[in-house]
């Protein structure tokens, strides 16, 4: 493969499904992402970490080109991408699932038909059996087989991310987006959603790129973790590495530690008790 204006990346260059090379992505005076560069290896689930507003979306919103990098490069495939048309990103990003946050159904839509939603947004219509099998086989694969005409308001948190994954499998991607996918969740639907997202890398052998804060869920599921501070890396490696990794930032964030400047202003006797009022205070004569 060879250099073309910049728009393909060398043989050498070439480190993964995925490559950002020196992004940097400022929102009016706040710089996010400051010289992002990163290869996310084939086949692999690459974890993203750090503190909230560090830019973990904003950096997966970059892979899809859901946002375009102020400076710097985003390859797919050995493709550049990030200066693409819109009309040209549509082909690519049918190579990409994005299971966001909130799930995101469409409440107007049954379990089938939003599992559908992508399909006929990109390819048009569907023969009527061919839909039918292809929402059994993402049900099935998501363990909610047999859900096919439920309204999402009759689903639970669980259930809801189940389906917006069978959602975003729909398409059969070579990598799938994932932006908390355990927020909101209990510990055992959480670990459900873990599991999922191991077997779909086992089966269909996807890539996974996974933005969260739940460490449990990170040790998991990872092959690597990267952690995001003040818009650079500043720990990259095996779940091993980080757990013994020596800067102080990384540890006090895997252990949900309070930094002690934090802690210090919370425990200034600012004498708030001589000012706290009670219901009755604000009772009218």
């Amino acid at each position: 493969m060879t250099h073309n204006n910049g728009e393909h990346l060398k043989e050498t260059d070439i480190g993964g499904v995925i490559v950002l090379k020196n992004i940097r992505k400022q929102f009016g005076e706040k710089v996010v992402l400051d010289g992002i560069s990163l290869n996310i290896e084939k086949g692999k689930t690459t974890v993203v970490i750090g503190p909230s507003g560090c830019g973990k979306t904003v950096l997966i919103k970059h892979l899809i080109v859901l946002l375009r990098p102020d400076e710097g490069e985003v390859y797919f495939d050995g493709q550049r991408i990030d200066h693409l048309s819109e009309d040209k990103l549509r082909g690519i990003r049918t190579r990409y699932g994005f299971l966001f946050q909130g799930g995101a159904l469409f409440d107007s839509m049954d379990v089938s038909e939003n599992i559908l939603f992508p399909i006929r947004h990109h390819m048009g219509k569907i023969d009527p059996g061919k839909a039918h099998r292809i929402v059994q086989n993402k049900l099935a694969m998501v363990g909610l087989e047999g859900y096919q005409g439920y309204p999402p308001v009759s689903l639970s948190g669980g259930q809801k991310k189940r389906v917006a994954l069978a959602r975003a499998i729909a398409l059969n991607p070579r990598v799938v987006l994932y932006d908390e996918p355990t927020t909101g969740l209990d510990p055992i639907r959480s670990d459900v959603i873990n599991e999922l997202i191991l077997k779909l890398q086992r089966e269909l052998n996807v890539t996974s790129i996974v933005v969260t804060h739940d460490m449990t869920s990170a040790y998991k599921i990872a092959d690597r973790i990267i952690m995001l501070h003040n818009g650079h890396i500043i720990a990259d490696g095996s779940t091993d590495h980080i757990r013994s990794h020596p800067n102080q930032i990384v540890q006090q964030f895997i252990h949900g530690q309070a930094d002690e400047a934090d802690l210090a202003v919370l425990r200034m006797n600012s004498g708030s008790r001589d000012i706290q009022y009670t219901p009755e205070d604000f009772h009218r004569d």
